[in-house]
């Protein structure tokens, strides 16, 4: 903990460098990924403060659009896309991803209640385990980018996002991220597959 400590006493002598962003955030991306420590978004695109609008999330998940339960995700998408006007909207999944190697593999998460609960609302990315070669992958590719273009069709069910992309106001990517390598690859619809950037 300490060298963080003193990383951020130091970030805290450049009042100079941050002093505008006192003024509003206009951030052009909603950057929807895990929690997982390893993935950093800023680090992964170079944005400096003020240029993503980030939702981190257990295994990337997007809940489903329910408007009857409001949740800090929905919040966040439509905060996003509605106020803050984003023009891209990317869904980053990423290797060795503990969620979606839980739910591939059907791990027994009952000791973990509250994430047992929150995977569930991706347990239809479980079949994806019945491959074993899917489930025998530590980076559990497959699943991952199969796990992320289900959060984006999850996200355009969204009626914030299904407006704006109706309106030609925003874009949905799916992105792929390999922890082992800084390797990024987005899903491209014409090929159906993840590319390199």
């Amino acid at each position: 903990m300490q060298p963080l400590i003193d990383n951020a006493r130091r970030f805290g002598q450049r009042p100079e460098e941050f002093a505008g962003l006192a003024a509003g955030q206009s951030p052009t991306v909603l950057f929807i990924t895990c929690s997982d420590s390893r993935v950093v978004p800023a680090l992964i695109t170079g944005a400096r403060p003020g240029e993503l609008f980030e939702l981190r999330t257990a295994g990337n998940i997007v809940p489903p659009h329910d408007p009857a339960r409001p949740s800090a995700e929905a919040a966040t998408i439509e905060y996003a896309v509605d106020v803050l006007g984003v023009q891209d909207v990317v869904v980053c999944g990423h290797s060795h991803c503990g969620a979606v190697g839980a739910l591939v593999r059907g791990d027994d998460l009952d000791a973990v209640p509250a994430v047992r609960d929150w995977l569930a609302q991706a347990a239809g990315d479980r079949d994806r385990g019945q491959d074993p070669a899917t489930r025998d992958d530590p980076a559990v590719a497959d699943a991952v980018q199969h796990h992320v273009l289900a959060q984006l069709l999850r996200l355009r069910s969204y009626p914030c996002v299904h407006r704006a992309l109706a309106e030609g106001r925003v874009r949905v990517r799916g992105w792929y991220y390999e922890v082992h390598t800084g390797a990024v690859r987005e899903h491209r619809s014409g090929t159906d597959a993840f590319e390199a950037l």
